[in-house]
């Protein structure tokens, strides 16, 4: 398709499509499900494409589904585009007629905009298809549960990325006005783990903590080492942070207790570090024990990796956006410590995510994602869909424009392969949802 034709197309085909769009938008954020039971968004997204002549298939846990567009042959380039589903456990506080009628759920993290935008790029990509104009296949994949997470993974147990070559996503980002998207080469969201250390000893009285195991303050000391010793024994280019969320232990102020809990969140932007991060705290957390006479036991959580974009697909990106948007659209993304599970798609097969600006021009409101106030200027449901079409076009169409917009690519963009199961390092109790043995391909 050419670029004043795709440019054309896309307006006309928004010209008559946007308002449906922005009330679908409206019915989903009125109706939340939070991971998993994204039941009723599940049946009407299905709806609206079976409406549009296509084949939705519903995925084995009965939310979320997949559905291609195009494609003649096994030999056919193909893509994936990926939007989120589910809602989050939050009461929805605006005062809006689209508040959420479902108590204790909120979409507020936009997905109720990915969804419809991966609606609307599903929509005008069918009529392409249908009128000769898309060289290869596209599937749309509708991801439950990526709040959980965990349905990134059913996905990819589904065959939801066989024969796909590439796969692009988009996330609302509240710091960038309507109108403009950020794009980043290499990692864009962080690894995201839950640290739990639990001590245990004998306790007494604080009149003689010499004759017990001074628990309370073994955990403080377990409370400021580890973070210091990670900080000093991980590269700092990393980007490793961990940080305490909860702390437990006693309940008088003259009783040395015999056990004590502190739990938080390891965050880091490096797949290496990711992966020497449970031993290491292990080393740490022993250390403290054997010098305060306590016992300790770690879990340390796997919850998903860093997402990290190919250069070649953000490329793409950039390419469809200024194609469609103009240059001026194109903004550097900063790098985030919040966890996505996009990333496991980037495990295996190459792609990107990129942010899409849902904030009013000039407005001075700064809501953030993940919290009840949280909405956007629906004006960027028309912005998403125009970057993800040209997006899925410039990736199956062979276009070479994107080369030009990866000279800054860092030569080290993808990373190996992961493998997470239940198991047991180097005495680290190791848990969460990866208990299926999924391997992704390298």
């Amino acid at each position: 398709m050419a670029e004043s034709d795709l440019v054309g197309e896309l307006e006309a085909f928004l010209a008559g499509h946007q308002p449906e769009l922005i009330e679908f938008r409206r019915d989903l954020h009125a109706h939340p499900e939070i991971g998993y039971a994204e039941h009723r968004t599940t049946r009407r997204i299905a709806l609206r494409l079976q409406a549009a002549g296509l084949r939705p298939a519903v995925l084995p846990k009965g939310t979320g589904l997949l559905c291609d567009i195009g494609g003649s042959g096994d030999d056919s380039p193909a893509v994936a585009l990926r939007a989120d589903i589910d809602a989050l456990p939050i009461v929805d506080e605006k005062n809006v007629p689209y508040r959420s009628l479902n108590a204790g759920a909120c979409h507020a993290c936009g997905h109720d905009v990915h969804t419809s935008i991966l609606l609307g790029t599903g929509l005008f990509l069918a009529r392409a298809a249908a009128a000769g104009a898309l060289p290869g296949k596209v599937r749309l994949i509708f991801q439950p549960a990526e709040e959980v997470p965990g349905g990134a993974l059913d996905v990819l147990a589904a065959g939801g990325i066989s024969s796909v070559d590439r796969i692009f996503a988009l996330h609302c980002d509240p710091r960038l006005e309507v109108g403009k998207i950020g794009t980043r080469i290499g990692p864009i969201t962080a690894a995201c783990d839950k640290v739990k250390v639990q001590l245990s000893g004998p306790g007494g009285h604080t009149a003689r903590p010499h004759l017990t195991a001074d628990l309370v303050f073994a955990l403080g000391k377990v409370i400021t080492e580890l973070p210091a010793a990670l900080s000093r024994r991980i590269d700092p280019r990393s980007a490793i942070s961990l940080v305490w969320g909860q702390v437990s232990s006693g309940s008088a102020s003259n009783a040395i207790p015999d056990s004590g809990v502190v739990e938080g969140t390891l965050r880091c932007l490096d797949d290496s570090a990711w992966h020497a991060a449970p031993e290491m705290l292990k080393d740490v957390v022993e250390s403290v024990a054997s010098a305060y006479a306590v016992t300790a036991d770690l879990t340390y959580e796997r919850s998903v990796p860093p997402a990290v974009n190919e250069a070649v697909s953000t490329g793409m990106i950039a390419a469809a956006a200024d194609r469609v948007l103009g240059p001026p659209a194109i903004t550097p993304a900063p790098q985030s410590l919040g966890g996505e599970d996009f990333a496991w798609y980037l495990e295996s097969i190459p792609g990107s995510l990129f942010r899409l600006g849902t904030r009013e021009p000039g407005s001075v409101e700064e809501f953030d994602i993940h919290q009840p106030m949280f909405d956007v200027d629906e004006r960027c449901i028309a912005v998403g869909v125009k970057v993800m079409a040209a997006t899925a076009l410039t990736a199956i169409g062979g276009n070479h424009e994107a080369d030009s917009m990866i000279a800054d690519a860092s030569p080290a963009d993808r990373v190996g392969s992961v493998h997470v199961v239940r198991q047991s390092v180097g005495g680290v109790t190791l848990a969460g949802p990866l208990l299926g043995g999924y391997s992704p391909v390298a």
